[in-house]
């Protein structure tokens, strides 16, 4: 990364591969349950949002129904409950793979970028394995301290979650 001035923000730029080593690096900490690692990814007023099947890409929370629409503290209070023995949906936890790809900025405005990639999420607990496929949108702040995601919206291709049950997982 080099460092420069964008609009009046000294952050250093970021090119594709810095974003695909940063989103490889997410998707390892999931997949090793590096929760508590993974939040510290985030910036202090981030948003996590999982639309439903059927939603556009225009709906929000305040107009559709999610899956998930977690702010910084409903994100962290997943990350405790799913660290607990007592989530028994993920204890002990799921096996997981976290694959990206297709990693592309969108836009950048000052320091924050607009990334999205593809993902396809493994999920094997109980002699069951689930699949999740889809694309995350970033955006992704940067500072003197690198990257901090500030929003992230994980929407799945599929046409239904009917037959996976549940999203008992950080996609």
């Amino acid at each position: 990364m080099s460092q420069t001035m964008t609009k009046g923000v000294n952050a250093p730029a970021m090119n594709r591969h810095d974003f695909e080593d940063f989103l490889y690096m997410e998707a390892g900490l999931l997949d090793e349950w590096r929760l508590t690692e993974w939040l510290a990814l985030f910036t202090d007023d981030a948003r996590y949002m999982v639309p439903s099947t059927d939603c556009t890409d225009a709906s929000t929370p305040s107009d559709s129904l999610f899956y998930i629409a977690d702010d910084r503290f409903r994100l962290s209070e997943r990350v405790l409950r799913l660290n607990k023995k007592t989530a028994h949906a993920e204890w002990p936890h799921s096996k997981t793979r976290h694959m990206v790809h297709n990693v592309r900025i969108r836009s950048v405005e000052g320091n924050v970028y607009a990334v999205t990639c593809n993902f396809v999420t493994y999920r094997t607990k109980n002699d069951v394995t689930n699949t999740y496929i889809g694309h995350h949108e970033y955006k992704i702040v940067v500072g003197a301290d690198g990257p901090k995601i500030a929003e992230k919206r994980s929407v799945l291709d599929l046409d239904s979650i009917r037959a996976l049950g549940k999203i008992s997982i950080i996609l």
